[in-house]
């Protein structure tokens, strides 16, 4: 019996057969593999299937064959930035918003010469935007909108999505003003005037179109006049009746030019 054992294992070993290393057969590793890919005609019906979706507001099933397609397509494909682009709308749609900025600054960054580039830098700051709703909160999300939508008249100027960046950037300076104005309300209620007028200031000089400027002036004029600060009072006043003359309550602050202070 041992005779024979050892007589197969020598058999093997001629015939290329027994356990030598530098001989064994090595099975590919998962990385070494032949990766499948998808037919051209395949891709192309993915992508027809992902159009349909987004075009019928079906995010959930827009978001799967946008993830399966984009990784199908080549390098260079230029409906990758597109895809990208949708990929960012279903998840903004679904309530993912920062899974929606990552997809729209691939658009935008990645592409940028692609005529999508423009449009998706927008729909970053639009995101944000929308991260910022609420204009007593944290203004982070606020902040990162503005500085996108500047962004985007700084790289793509005079194209449409930068004229609509700009009626954003009114938008959100409307919200930044309603925060200060809030915010200094609330000193005064405390009668804390120097920190009121300190943010009313700054309220009146960073946003002077803010819809909220005139009654912030009054306010001001208010709060000086509770510190005896006489000469800005006729200052302030000189300016309202100048610039605001139908504020609400400018003329119970500022009654005559001669009675300002």
């Amino acid at each position: 019996m041992m005779r024979l054992v050892f007589g197969l294992a020598a058999f093997l070993a001629a015939c290329g057969g027994g356990p030598s290393r530098g001989n064994a057969p090595v099975s590919p590793t998962p990385a070494s593999r032949p990766t499948e890919t998808a037919s051209a005609a395949e891709v192309a019906s993915l992508w027809q299937r992902a159009e349909q979706a987004v075009r019928q507001g079906s995010w959930g099933d827009a978001a799967k064959l946008l993830e399966r397609v984009l990784l199908e397509l080549q390098p260079g494909d230029p409906r990758i930035a597109q895809g990208h682009y949708w990929l960012g709308e279903a998840h903004f749609a679904r309530g993912s918003h920062l899974e929606g900025v990552r997809e729209f600054r691939k658009a935008s960054d990645d592409t940028p010469n692609h005529p999508i580039a423009p449009e998706a830098l927008l729909r970053v700051g639009d995101v944000y935007a929308d991260l910022w709703r609420r204009p007593e909160l944290d203004p982070t999300y606020g902040q990162t909108a503005l500085a996108t939508f500047q962004e985007l008249l700084n790289r793509y100027p005079g194209t449409g999505p930068a004229g609509r960046a700009q009626l954003r950037i009114t938008e959100l300076n409307e919200s930044f003003a309603a925060k200060a104005y809030k915010s200094a309300m609330f000193y005064l209620r405390l009668k804390a005037y120097d920190s009121a007028i300190l943010y009313l200031k700054d309220l009146i000089a960073t946003y002077p179109k803010a819809a909220v400027v005139p009654e912030a002036l009054v306010k001001l004029v208010e709060a000086y006049r509770k510190l005896g600060y006489g000469e800005d009072v006729r200052e302030t006043c000189d300016y309202i009746r100048r610039f605001h003359p139908e504020a609400p309550g400018a003329k119970e602050v500022c009654p005559t030019e001669s009675a300002g202070a």
